[in-house]
């Protein structure tokens, strides 16, 4: 009776337990989707130091995984890992890649690793393929923003299953991020390691509060997107064929301040 009653109690703790998003997807075997990552950083949109040679503004390539809860590439508020750092500062690949492989071969997280060419100025678009499972229906990637200390913009974990089916299309504004491993203020700022490491924090219009900040925008409520990455559900009809440059219309977002 004691034993049963352990039993219950524990079954009990357990159904209440948070359930992973990509536990509960139901859809079909698996799905591929046309990624678009279009980088809106002109000088029109952000004037304050915009980098204009010794490099222009540009964006390095796109590094992408899909995946399960088990793995994270990054998160907000918690420390980058070596080799979200060496992506971030670098834009070494090497590092990040080999992570991935690991957590894909230890614990079965990883269905597949994308990647999109760079763009060599601030705004433009690239474009890849990517497949989900159900197993797997999670979505992370990080781009550098280059030049920069050690910032990026990204997704993290973006769920494409929803319930029983796969989501036609899904359109994400990006910000940029502090990986918290390099403590310069500006685009151009020199290499200085943040020791102790920080952890991976949005950099806004007011944070960090400091003139020098590259970002900041004191008269803003918040910035422009610098980026927009949008998924677009390949229909099976389409599978095997090569898939059309795919144009999409950027929308404005340029600053009204009168810091430059």
């Amino acid at each position: 009776k004691v034993i049963w009653t352990v039993l219950v109690t524990i079954l009990g703790y357990a159904s209440s337990l948070p359930v992973g998003d990509d536990s509960l997807c139901s859809a079909e075997e698996l799905a591929k989707y046309r990624i678009i990552f279009i980088g809106k950083w002109s000088q029109t949109a952000f004037p304050k130091q915009y980098p204009l040679y010794r490099p222009p503004a540009q964006w390095s390539s796109l590094l992408g995984v899909t995946h399960s809860s088990d793995y994270s590439m990054w998160k907000k508020n918690e420390y980058a890992s070596n080799g979200v750092r060496d992506f971030a500062e670098k834009g070494e690949a090497w590092a990040l890649m080999k992570e991935i492989e690991e957590a894909g071969e230890k614990i079965q997280s990883i269905h597949g690793i994308f990647s999109a060419p760079a763009i060599s100025s601030g705004t433009g678009q690239t474009s890849t393929e990517l497949e989900v499972h159900p197993r797997h229906p999670l979505v992370s990637f990080v781009v550098r923003i280059v030049p920069s200390p050690d910032w990026f913009v990204g997704i993290d974990s973006l769920n494409l299953c929803d319930g029983d089916h796969w989501m036609d299309e899904v359109s994400v504004d990006l910000f940029p991020y502090d990986a918290g491993t390099d403590s310069g203020f500006t685009f151009s700022s020199p290499n200085f390691a943040t020791i102790p490491q920080d952890t991976v924090t949005e950099i806004t219009c007011s944070s960090p509060s400091h003139p020098a900040n590259s970002f900041y925008y004191p008269k803003l409520k918040i910035l422009p997107p610098i980026a927009q990455v949008t998924m677009v559900k390949i229909k099976k009809s389409q599978l095997g064929l090569s898939a059309p440059f795919i144009n999409l219309p950027a929308r404005s977002n340029e600053i009204i301040d009168s810091v430059s």
